[in-house]
């Protein structure tokens, strides 16, 4: 069986922006700055970005397309994602976090990357729900006062329940597939049949 790579969130954040469209590194930069809507969510400076594209590349995630000229400086490389880097992603993004803290960076960054990209996220929040589960149950039983570790873990998984409730089905198109246009494969993961 194939070992795949842990990626880091800086290199998630890339290849998730990539998937969307082929770019060179100062449009990548710019989509993952903060006030950008996944920068919003995690924000990269545009040295970050080119190690995620170093890293990416070395992994065979990534490739370059083409270089662009550029009137600021040398050639601009563009970068698109290889069939295994979109297999990496689509795997990524329906991939619930293990802990209520990681909500805040992996998920919601998850979450949105799936929207950017027109897909659907429930099979992310049904994940995420159900790898919660005994933990969302808990939160019903008021821990001891004195136990502070314990009233905040009951605060923060009662905030996760409720964000995801606060997650509604989403209707419309589903979005592009994230299968490369000449492979033929599978339909992207979160992604559902009509009808």
């Amino acid at each position: 069986m194939e070992r795949r790579p842990t990626l880091s969130l800086n290199e998630w954040a890339v290849l998730g922006v990539l998937v969307e469209k082929p770019r060179h590194g100062y449009d990548i930069a710019a989509e993952l700055r903060a006030g950008a809507r996944i920068g919003d969510v995690w924000h990269l400076t545009r040295q970050l970005v080119y190690r995620a594209l170093e890293r990416l590349e070395a992994l065979r995630l990534v490739e370059p397309q083409r270089t662009e000229p550029s009137a600021a400086g040398p050639p601009r490389t563009v970068y698109r994602p290889t069939a295994r880097g979109r297999a990496h992603l689509r795997r990524w993004l329906v991939t619930p976090v293990k802990h209520i803290r990681d909500v805040r960076s992996a998920f919601l960054l998850k979450l949105v990357i799936t929207e950017q990209l027109g897909l659907r996220p429930d099979d992310l929040i049904e994940a995420q729900r159900g790898a919660f589960a005994d933990l969302l149950e808990q939160r019903a039983v008021t821990p001891p006062r004195t136990d502070h570790v314990a009233t905040w873990r009951h605060h923060s998984a009662a905030a996760v329940a409720a964000f995801l409730d606060s997650l509604d089905e989403r209707s419309g198109d589903p979005g592009p597939d994230l299968t490369p246009p000449s492979s033929g494969g599978p339909r992207a993961a979160g992604r559902r049949p009509r009808g």
